[in-house]
């Protein structure tokens, strides 16, 4: 079971955001609960879109964590197979 990051850079405030996604809910809750992402911000809850949009500073955490690396094209394509 795995947890991924995206190379996404997106703009969002003062922040860069990109994408976590996970093969669980479980991985992904645990991920979030690790890196100080609070649960409540998941997106698209109980789909197989499910993810968290975390800032560049937590997306370094993830790794440090255990992530892994994919870019964004890899994440959207593995979602939609799941």
């Amino acid at each position: 079971m795995t947890v991924y990051v995206d190379d996404m850079r997106a703009p969002f405030g003062q922040m860069i955001m990109c994408h976590m996604a996970a093969d669980t809910t479980e991985e992904l809750l645990e991920m979030a609960d690790k890196i100080g992402v609070q649960q409540k911000w998941i997106q698209k809850q109980g789909t197989k879109y499910e993810h968290f949009d975390i800032s560049l500073g937590k997306k370094e955490l993830a790794i440090q964590n255990g992530a892994v690396l994919v870019t964004r094209k890899e994440l959207v394509k593995w979602m939609r197979l799941r």
